[in-house]
């Protein structure tokens, strides 16, 4: 079932997305080579606490009834989605890492995801990088009030393959709202006109999960990680959006972010 938000649903719903919003700057102040991955899970679930929310993803369960151990998710190079962070995963010049963060504030869920560069990245991965990003906005400027969740996928899919990349399937954006999964599932691939209509008060995740070779991925050990099967990078990038008076109201933020990379592209 899906559940429309109201005017303040909504308003809550960007209270705890602007802090997943900040907490992801956080990280990315933090993010170098030498520092671990559960350094930067300690980090933010301290600045998630402090702030009055719950991380959504600790403790969070996957169908094989393991607890996911971790307050974010820490996807470093071929790790697609839910790595789980580790004193044993150091981060080196040249890695990426995206970082999906999930908060629980005032009875509802933020959701969002970016995908940092450790030093200096490899140009073609930067390419996977900047096409990624592009087709999440490419996605969500289709996400209006009477457009269907087939458009959304359709233009990720299609500006994603035109460059040769590959399109993530087994895993996909979601609605969200009180609870961080809720219906409609948001595919990254699809046809046009296909799936629910977009409506006043729907509230999704978009993520496009992009591959700089095969789109086919398997699962670790940990029953979390999930890797691509070629071993090539993977890039993962996500807001969290209403559709509020017939349009896109971008719920979460990259703004700080990009002022961070900004700043660290001058020094470079």
């Amino acid at each position: 079932m899906i559940f429309l938000k109201t005017e303040d649903e909504i308003e809550r719903m960007r209270a705890a997305n602007q802090l997943v919003a900040a907490t992801l700057a956080e990280v990315g102040r933090a993010v170098a080579p030498g520092i671990s991955t559960a350094q930067l899970n300690r980090l933010a679930d301290e600045f998630i606490r402090d702030h009055g929310a719950i991380p959504t993803f600790l403790g969070f369960p996957n169908p094989y009834g393991s607890p996911f151990p971790g307050s974010i998710c820490t996807s470093v190079n071929e790790v697609v989605v839910h790595g789980v962070p580790s004193e044993d995963v150091v981060l080196k010049d040249g890695d990426i890492i995206s970082v999906d963060c999930g908060t629980l504030l005032d009875g509802y869920n933020g959701d969002s995801c970016y995908t940092f560069q450790v030093g200096e990245v490899a140009e073609d991965v930067r390419q996977l990088l900047r096409t990624t990003k592009e087709a999440l906005y490419l996605g969500i400027g289709q996400a209006v009030a009477g457009h269907r969740i087939g458009d959304i996928s359709y233009a990720v899919q299609t500006h994603c393959e035109a460059q040769g990349y590959g399109v993530v399937r087994e895993f996909v954006g979601h609605g969200i709202g009180r609870d961080m999964h809720e219906d409609p599932q948001v595919p990254n691939y699809g046809r046009r006109g296909q799936g629910k209509q977009i409506k006043n008060g729907l509230c999704i995740a978009i993520e496009p999960m992009i591959t700089m070779g095969t789109y086919e991925v398997y699962m670790s050990e940990d029953k979390w990680s999930i890797y691509t099967r070629d071993s090539r990078p993977a890039a993962h990038f996500e807001h969290t959006i209403a559709i509020h008076h017939g349009k896109v109201d971008i719920l979460s933020s990259f703004e700080e972010i990009e002022v961070l990379e900004a700043q660290r592209n001058q020094t470079l």
